[in-house]
Order: structure tokens, then sequence, then C-alpha cells
């Protein structure tokens, strides 16, 4: 099977698979791992993202406050799991007219060669993508948006792809947007972005990614193709619900899917992810990988209001996606749509 191309991370979090679980991914059993109000002015904490620091571990995190308003908080941890997280919000150095804020959410963690990269929705005359760098989670200093508003779900790449910066994205409109299909950009100097691919969109064929969908934790290099690991959601008679799915990648051509997961890995089930300020969604926004044995751990919001933990390998997720394909290219489709017929309208 597929192998992981990074580091051995034997401290990351861990818990076997259940005995009897059928299922291709399992919850942490002391879910969630981040309450509500785990600071002291917390109204939810949730769609975050964490890396191994140190020895450690350290994250960027999602909190709202009381007041209901979106910013990003850092946060330390011996475990992975008992996390403690600043009161104060992150204060980006950098010119004043981009380090103004309207709001600031969903980050994603990524270290590249020397420092790590965060990126997250910036709120800049609606919606785009903010970034930034830390070398040591104290100092934070911010470089101009990657694009123009509107634009969610910014994920940079691990490493540079033929030279360049490389990220994938997810263009968006001002509101709760109700379409989305995913684009990879490549940059050489995380300034100045351009060769726009489109990598793949809405399903007609999984009523779970039907609405919209959108990147998820930084993408995970194997032998194989980048694993990315992507959300997607199905607007039901109850509202929108999120849940998340996989895919492969090309290495050198991102935007090129090798592969596509038919059924989700993980979807509101718990309590925790039906109820609270957002019921029924499941948010991935980071993951930790130990490449000597091929597990995954999974980092994801649940219903807009806590944290959870889930677990996987990288073996489990490539045999799921291969007993449930997707189709990724017209052939395929011409031929899902001559054996199982136009499932647009049961959707």
């Amino acid at each position: 099977m597929a192998k992981i191309i990074g580091n051995s991370l034997k401290n990351m979090p861990w818990e076997d698979k259940p005995e009897g679980c059928k299922e291709p991914c399992w919850r942490y059993s002391k879910n969630p791992i981040i309450g509500r109000h785990e600071t002291s002015i917390s109204n939810s904490i949730f769609n975050s993202a964490v890396v191994p620091f140190e020895g450690k571990f350290a994250g960027v995190f999602r909190c709202d406050n009381k007041a209901v308003v979106m910013d990003l908080y850092v946060g330390f941890s011996d475990d992975g799991i008992k996390w403690n997280i600043s009161d104060e919000p992150i204060v980006f150095e950098g010119d004043s007219e981009i380090t103004y804020k309207d709001y600031r959410y969903d980050p994603r963690v990524c270290f590249i060669e020397d420092r790590y990269y965060v990126t997250w929705c910036n709120g800049y005359h609606g919606p785009t993508i903010g970034i930034g760098y830390t070398f040591d989670f104290k100092k934070f200093y911010q470089l101009e948006n990657a694009f123009l508003p509107y634009n969610r779900n910014g994920v940079l790449f691990p490493r540079k792809v033929g030279g360049k910066y490389a990220m994938i994205s997810r263009p968006s409109d001002t509101g709760h947007t109700p379409f989305g299909d995913i684009f990879f950009s490549e940059s050489p100097d995380l300034t100045y972005w351009g060769k726009h691919r489109y990598v793949f969109g809405t399903s007609p064929f999984s009523a779970w990614q039907s609405k919209k969908i959108g990147p998820g934790p930084t993408p995970i290099e194997t032998d194989e193709g980048w694993l990315m690991i992507f959300h997607g959601v199905h607007n039901t008679c109850q509202g929108f619900v999120y849940r998340f799915g996989a895919a492969l990648l090309d290495l050198e051509k991102p935007w090129i899917v090798k592969e596509r997961s038919m059924f989700y890995l993980i979807g509101p089930e718990t309590q925790y992810e039906l109820t609270g300020d957002v019921p029924g969604v499941c948010f991935p926004c980071a993951t930790l990988c130990d490449a000597e044995t091929g597990r995954i751990a999974i980092y994801y919001g649940c219903a807009d209001t806590v944290t959870g933990l889930a677990f996987t390998t990288v073996d489990e997720v490539f045999a799921y996606m291969r007993k449930y394909p997707h189709p990724v290219n017209g052939e395929q489709m011409a031929e899902y749509l001559r054996t199982h017929g136009d499932q647009t309208n049961k959707l």
C-alpha cells in the first residue's frame, strides 16, 4: 500500500481501532478534546490547526468569543490532546493596511522549509485567504492576501511543487456560500498567485458532496500522490450537512485527480457533532502523521462548537477509496452514468 513521505512522529496522539469497528476512521473515545469554554472568553473553539513543535505540539485555533467575533488564538500541548489556549488573539506584524481585520477564521498551519505558515479566511472587504508565518508561535508576521475576495479554505502544500509554492482553495461569495469547487494556484514568492487550475467540483453521484466542497488539512505526501482530505456539503431539508472524504492528487501536477472517495470517511453522528451552534458539521482542518507506521490523526470541528479527534491510517483510507471509488474523469463519469443513471435529481 501507499507510504507517507515525511518524518516519524512517535508521540502523536493515537488510539487503536476498536474491536469490531468496520469504518475507515474512528473517533477518539474521549471526544471532544476541546470544549467550547476552554478559554475565559470563548463561545466556541473549532476548525483549528495543529502541528508538531519542539517535541510537543502547537496550534492556531479558531475561537469565537462571547461577542461571537471570529479570531485566531495560539495554543500549546504536550500530547496533542490537552491544550492550553491563549485568552488573547494573535497580533500579526506587517503592513497596517493588511493586518487590519474584519474577522479571521478556519486556520491551517503548514511547515515549509524553515517556518510555520498560517493560512486562514481573512475578512478584507469580504472573505479572502490571509497568509502569515511564525518561527516560534510567539511572533507572527502577516503577508499579502493571496487572492481577491471572495475565497475560503486556502490550504498550502507542505513543499514547493515545480519550484513554486502551491495552494488549493475554494472560490466563494460574501455569504454562506451555496456552491463551491476546488482550485489549485501557485506562487514564486507567496505574494503573486497565478496558474490557477481546476481540481474538482461537486458530485452528481454522491449526495454528501453535491452542494459544495473544499480542501481540509494540509495535503499529505505519499509515494502514490498527495492525499487530500476534503469536506463536502449536502443540502438537506434541515440545512447544510458537512462530512469529509479523501482524494488522491498527482504529485507534480496536483490539479490532476487520480482517485476520489464516493463514500465519506466521517459524518455527523454523535451528540457533539449533531448539537451545537451549527448542528450537523464535521469539518477537518489538520492532521498529524507518522511516516513510519502510516498513522493519521485528524482534528475536526464539530457542530461549529467544539473540536474532535479521529484516527485512521494511510492503508485504511486508500483501501476505502479503492473499494468505493468516485469517477474522476469524463470517461469514468460517462461509464457511471451508463451503469447507474443520472443521480442528480435524486440528491
